[in-house]
């Protein structure tokens, strides 16, 4: 299968490549590997972010028979750019290639609706991954390198399960104490840097929040929603950023270089600038200004 043309491949498969020096090359999508899950086992929502509604296990219909998205580079003037943003971890090769050994869901129609099952499910396991292998490789986070390590052989085990095993996986109690460990490593971090008491925002409403050049280093943002925000020119270096909502946040001249737990998804969602700073892990959208 052809690696380009294909859905959902993240606009930083069209701007800066990433490094991939970080142990975290399997956690990132290989559309050309993929039987194009993302486009038939999710439900789509007609909204801001999709022009239809579309059931889970419906192919949609921008899909062609060779597995490639028809509209690719029009997705966002068609009205779909969540599928832009949209990134899989890598659990769309994995389901793929390796627990369905190359099986698609149009050659083998029995196994079509245990696989889109199992595809949401390796999909959470590859974004713990990918947050656990960043807090095994974080300095001041080594106290705890012991229980992070076992929590990612764990985690990397349960993506070996086969198929029965993983559709009826409680993936939610797993990413539970994945999530307090992640905390606990987040503590560690935020406290080393510098400056005043570090701002919690966890969780809050931030939605058009004006944060223009703002000194936010080490602030806990966890879950904040900041939909729209002006965070231009911030300082969001140390800041934890796990589930935050950057959906068309202003990052122009941001210095996000250090974040923890900040996702090429959630880059993809907002605005920025040639002069944004990235982690080295992530890449530049191509829509972002230059």
């Amino acid at each position: 299968m052809p690696d380009n043309d294909r859905p959902h491949g993240n606009d930083r498969a069209h701007g800066t490549p990433v490094r991939d020096g970080d142990g975290r090359a399997a956690l990132r999508a290989d559309c050309g590997n993929c039987f194009a899950l993302c486009c038939v086992a999710l439900t789509l929502t007609r909204s801001a972010d999709f022009a239809v509604n579309k059931a889970a296990g419906t192919p949609c219909r921008n899909l062609q028979d060779d597995f490639r998205c028809g509209i690719h580079s029009r997705l966002r003037i068609e009205g779909f750019p969540g599928c832009t943003v949209y990134d899989c971890f890598g659990a769309g090769q994995k389901v793929s290639v390796e627990i369905y050994g190359g099986r698609d869901w149009r050659g083998d129609p029995e196994t079509a609706q245990e696989m889109f099952q199992v595809f949401p499910v390796v999909r959470q396991l590859h974004e713990l991954l990918w947050y656990l292998t960043e807090a095994a490789a974080l300095t001041p986070a080594r106290p705890l390198s012991g229980e992070i390590r076992k929590t990612l052989d764990a985690t990397e085990a349960l993506t070996r399960l086969d198929a029965s095993a993983l559709s009826g996986l409680d993936v939610a109690a797993h990413r539970g104490g994945v999530a307090v460990l992640l905390g606990r490593v987040s503590e560690l971090v935020r406290a080393t840097a510098p400056g005043r008491k570090k701002r919690n925002h966890r969780g809050g409403d931030l939605i058009g929040a004006r944060l223009k050049g703002a000194d936010l280093r080490g602030a806990d943002l966890r879950g904040a929603y900041l939909i729209a925000a002006d965070l231009s020119g911030a300082d969001l270096r140390l800041a934890d950023l796990i589930g935050a909502d950057f959906r068309d946040a202003d990052l122009s001249g941001a210095d996000l270089t250090g974040a923890l737990f900040l996702t090429q998804a959630q880059v993809n969602a907002a605005k920025g600038s040639g002069s944004t700073r990235l982690p080295a892990s992530l890449g530049r959208p191509a829509h972002w200004a230059s």
